[in-house]
């Protein structure tokens, strides 16, 4: 789903956050608690209380968008109140939407191969 986006780096605001809140509330969460730019091409991901809701804003060269992800059965893996923002990788963030915990144990090492022959 996101593998088209242009995104440089991916924030998560740890603990709840009021998700009636649309682009122009997270926007000004992004902007003035976490002293970030919204304008960026970073990924800002919100959840809510009971931890079964994301909402996702991204700026695009001349707009925000804004994704919702509702779960029907499970919860998020989300951090409590911790230091917010929180930055995670491109990986993690593909773990915490697949409903797995963002400090996987072990998983497939990443190779950087070079040479096929």
């Amino acid at each position: 789903m996101f593998t088209n986006l242009r995104m440089d780096q991916v924030f998560i605001a740890c603990g709840p956050t009021d998700l009636r809140k649309s682009v122009d509330g997270l926007a000004a969460i992004v902007q003035e608690s976490f002293q970030l730019d919204p304008f960026s091409s970073h990924l800002f991901v919100f959840c809510n209380r009971k931890k079964d809701k994301l909402k996702i804003l991204h700026w695009d060269h001349n707009g925000f968008w804004l994704f919702y992800r509702r779960l029907e059965d499970g919860l998020f893996d989300w951090p409590d109140e911790a230091t917010t923002p929180l930055k995670i990788s491109g990986r993690q963030f593909k773990w915490l939407l697949e409903g797995l915990p963002m400090n996987q144990k072990s998983s497939h090492m990443k190779i950087s191969a070079k040479v096929v022959i």
